[in-house]
């Protein structure tokens, strides 16, 4: 594979940032980069989703930052992240201006449901790839089943739940030197 173009970077992101919303982006552009493109693997992506999901802001707009920094540098990720923006922006300006009217259309409000369906489905199929990797190892499988009940079985906040099993997990897994060495 010879080095992304800057052009071909942008229409991606902006197809996506054009063309969907909410928790599918994440899966989409998993999708465009690592499976139809191979220009990350999907260790590369996993590890940027996870980054970008520590950070502070969208993840999204993290991960396109990880994703262009990753393939052209600094401007790889102006590129990938204004990509990503600009559609949306010039939605929401435009959607503004005739909110009346779409609010009143009793379609209007099936179709968003149904777009919604479609991103459940596609955030879900990236958390079972995303599930399988995590739970290569003991250590991995036990801190993704700590966090799933933790948040989404007793319903505890997600910020003391991850600070209490990140530790433990890092522990886990922290690489151990032989102990004749």
């Amino acid at each position: 594979m010879g080095r992304v173009r800057l052009w071909e970077l942008f229409s991606i992101f902006f197809r996506i940032g054009m063309f969907s919303f909410g928790g599918g982006l994440s899966a989409w552009i998993y999708r465009e980069i690592v499976e139809l493109r191979g220009w990350l693997t999907e260790q590369e992506f996993l590890s940027g989703m996870a980054l970008s999901q520590i950070l502070p802001g969208a993840n999204v707009s993290n991960l396109s930052v990880y994703i262009g920094q990753r393939l052209r540098g600094v401007s790889g990720a102006v590129v990938a992240l204004l990509a990503l923006l600009t559609a949306p922006f010039l939605a929401v300006i435009g959607l503004l201006a005739v909110y009346d009217r779409i609010s009143a259309i009793p379609w209007a409000a099936a179709a968003m449901d149904g777009v919604a369906a479609a991103a459940i489905g596609l955030l879900l199929r990236m958390a079972i790839r995303a599930g399988r990797q995590a739970s290569t190892t003991l250590s991995g499988a036990v801190a993704l089943a700590a966090t799933f009940i933790g948040v989404g079985v007793l319903r505890w906040p997600l910020i003391p739940v991850v600070l209490c099993v990140a530790p433990l997990s890092v522990a886990a897994a922290w690489p151990r030197a032989p102990k004749n060495a």
